[in-house]
């Protein structure tokens, strides 16, 4: 089952928002909306997450993305549409049952840290903890852990204003992770980060992922941050996802032009894997190697190639053995097993420009949970928002 799923969400601001919810649906234009004075902020957005993995929303100032988020924990209450969290229903929920599934199963990072100036940096983390009841030394207890986790032990009795901005904001990240919820919701947590900050934030989340396997919904603007974190991203524009899919389908293969022009700057290098470029192993067969010997099958390749490496290894790791050799480097299953090949001229042609196809692709399976995969090295897929 889902983590969690978000069914044809509608978010409407102003007048008569269930007609405008009709009217978009029968292809009235946003702008149209908001000439009448109504504001169409999420439009038909519809996608599920699986336990475990990280999502990311991306998009520019106004495309939705928060208002998005805000309605997958109740903050909001949507339009029109549903958003199911372990198979129930939120959107059907009392607000006294929503804020017990808030309370205890999702928790959230804001931007802008959200610290208590006068309590302390453990009291701040074990903020959740208090409001679900839990007695003071239990709590206090839970904090310093979660606290530890996120690299701030030793800090439990400093003030906020004694930390840095990439301290206080992994205090926040303690305060959700104190509670145990299943479900992370941030929103735009780094965005207010200096880089290099940022970029140990971002570390310190994909660490501490591999070890505790959490569901997580990212916002963010930034292209680079969501290919380096997310498992699935989806694109928003205008209140819609524009597309949905990992981190290569949206390189590799833009829905349009104006998800093209969000990845043309990337360094697909980084991006892209072995897996994500491959050639069919039949492809070096007939080929020949550096000392002139046929390559006729699987055993030849293997035999042959200047590096095998798994599917999950950036093609960054791929540029030095190709640069050595003219034959193709080979890449194996996780039982060692030949399942592609990366030519040198493979490699040079994906690092030109994106494949734009004729139409739109329909919405790709999201990929597997990132606990069922094999972990990619420092390069894995990241975008942003």
């Amino acid at each position: 089952m889902s983590r969690l799923q978000a069914e044809h969400l509608y978010k409407v601001f102003g007048r008569r928002p269930d007609e405008a919810v009709t009217r978009l649906e029968g292809g009235t234009d946003r702008d149209e909306l908001r000439a009448d004075g109504t504001t169409a902020a999420v439009i038909d957005a519809s996608f599920t997450v699986e336990p475990g993995q990280i999502f990311v929303v991306m998009g520019l100032s106004g495309s939705g993305k928060s208002t998005l988020l805000r309605m997958l924990n109740g903050l909001l209450e949507p339009t029109a549409g549903r958003v199911l969290f372990d198979g129930e229903d939120l959107t059907g929920l009392s607000p006294r049952d929503l804020r017990t599934v808030r309370s205890s199963k999702i928790s959230m990072v804001f931007q802008h840290f959200a610290l208590f100036p006068h309590r302390s940096v453990l009291e701040n983390a074990g903020y959740g903890l208090e409001v679900q009841g839990v007695p003071r030394a239990e709590r206090d207890e839970r904090a310093a852990q979660a606290l530890e986790m996120v690299g701030l032990g030793g800090w439990e009795n400093s003030w906020p204003d004694e930390l840095s901005g990439g301290m206080q904001q992994r205090v926040g990240l303690a305060r959700a992770l104190a509670t145990d919820a299943d479900l992370l919701l941030m929103d735009e947590s780094f965005s207010a980060l200096d880089p290099l900050i940022r970029r140990d934030m971002q570390d310190q989340l994909l660490e501490l992922q591999k070890r505790l396997k959490k569901t997580i919904v990212f916002i963010t603007h930034d292209l680079n941050e969501a290919m380096r974190l997310g498992d699935s991203i989806a694109v928003m524009r205008d209140g819609r996802i524009v597309q949905l899919g990992t981190a290569e389908d949206i390189l590799v293969t833009p829905a349009n032009d104006y998800v093209a022009s969000f990845t043309q700057d990337v360094d697909r290098s980084r991006v892209l894997t072995a897996g994500a470029i491959m050639a069919d192993p039949e492809t070096a067969y007939g080929t020949r190697t550096d000392s002139g010997k046929e390559i006729r099958n699987a055993k030849d390749v293997l035999a042959a190639a200047p590096a095998t490496v798994p599917a999950a290894t950036p093609i960054i790791e791929l540029f030095t053995p190709c640069s050595t050799s003219g034959t193709a480097v080979a890449v194996t299953d996780d039982e060692g097993e030949l399942i592609g090949v990366v030519p040198r001229a493979r490699l040079l042609a994906v690092l030109g420009e994106p494949m734009t196809p004729a139409a739109p692709p329909a919405v790709p399976a999201q990929p597997a949970p990132a606990a069922e995969r094999s972990a990619a090295p420092a390069g894995k897929a990241v975008a942003s928002a």
